[in-house]
């Protein structure tokens, strides 16, 4: 990887960071989800990137994938909360999580993830086994007393690409593959309280295109112009709402899907709703392992 690109995945992790101690720090009772989504997202571009998706902020047993609409009126509560900020520039991505317990009740749950987090910051290096950063994690939250989410797992991190090769896992899966020299990750531990699994339910509003077609109804060519500003990277449907009436982008949204254009990723719900808690860094593994979101 150039010098160049590796500059840039600085900033964007450092962006993120900052991005997400601003989330933070906004997350009150009583205060509008929906507001401080927008209010993160104005955050990252002025500190001069963009979204590289949607800020996500999952409550409860919601372990990612929510996205509210902007009339959402859902407020902060006595809620644990998965706050997960990623940020690209010029395509290249920054992506970080933590997790905030409203409730008083669930410190060790917090705990579990961010410590899984810390015990797999400690196994990377080039060359290991990605099963082996797996098995640090699994170990913490066990011992903790807490499942890890298996069917969720870290990712590689690419050039407007969110989700690129190798998958990290949350277990310790057996398995030979190793990580790479040169190659940037963010290690994702979710924990629960639950069976450890997440199963898709409830409606999207989070989608990427993964395709491009002509479509003949005008505004609904004008909302494929902004969608195609994306660049392949996820959007919600509250982004487009800003432009246009909801009728709108509700008729574009069904349409894109009917014609294959878009792929949806509707909200991800433990299977036993057993509450979930997240923490997330971005990794730089070169001669020396960086991360890049602390």
């Amino acid at each position: 990887m150039d010098e160049e690109t590796v500059n840039k995945y600085k900033k964007a992790g450092s962006i993120a960071k900052e991005a997400l101690n601003y989330g933070k720090d906004l997350v009150k009772k009583g205060e509008k989800v929906v507001t401080v989504l927008d209010k993160i997202e104005d955050k990252i571009k002025e500190l001069g990137a963009l979204p590289a998706f949607p800020a996500q902020i999952s409550l409860n047993d919601t372990a990612a994938h929510f996205c509210p609409e902007q009339n959402d009126e859902t407020t902060f509560e006595d809620q644990l909360i998965c706050l997960d900020v990623g940020v690209h520039v010029d395509g290249i991505v920054g992506d970080n999580a933590l997790s905030i317990d409203l409730s008083g009740t669930q410190a060790e749950l917090v705990k579990a993830s961010r410590e899984a987090l810390n015990a797999a910051l400690e196994v990377v290096k080039p060359e290991v086994k990605l099963a082996s950063i797996g098995k640090a994690i699994e170990d913490t939250i066990v011992n903790a007393g807490f499942q890890p989410v298996r069917n969720l797992s870290g990712h590689g991190l690419g050039e407007y690409n969110v989700h690129s090769p190798p998958t990290v896992p949350n277990f310790d899966t057996k398995d030979d593959e190793i990580l790479e020299k040169g190659k940037v990750i963010a290690i994702e531990p979710f924990a629960t309280e639950g069976a450890g699994m997440i199963e898709e339910k409830g409606t999207s509003t989070l989608f990427s295109q993964k395709q491009k077609k002509s479509v003949r109804v005008g505004f609904v060519r004008n909302i494929l112009k902004q969608i195609d500003t994306y660049n392949g990277l996820p959007f919600t449907t509250r982004w487009l709402t800003k432009n246009f009436t909801e009728a709108q982008v509700n008729y574009a949204l069904n349409q894109c899907k009917q014609l294959g254009i878009l792929k949806s990723y509707p909200p991800l719900v433990e299977k036993q709703n057993g509450l979930v808690s997240q923490a997330e860094h971005s990794v730089y593994v070169g001669d020396e392992v960086t991360i890049l979101t602390k």
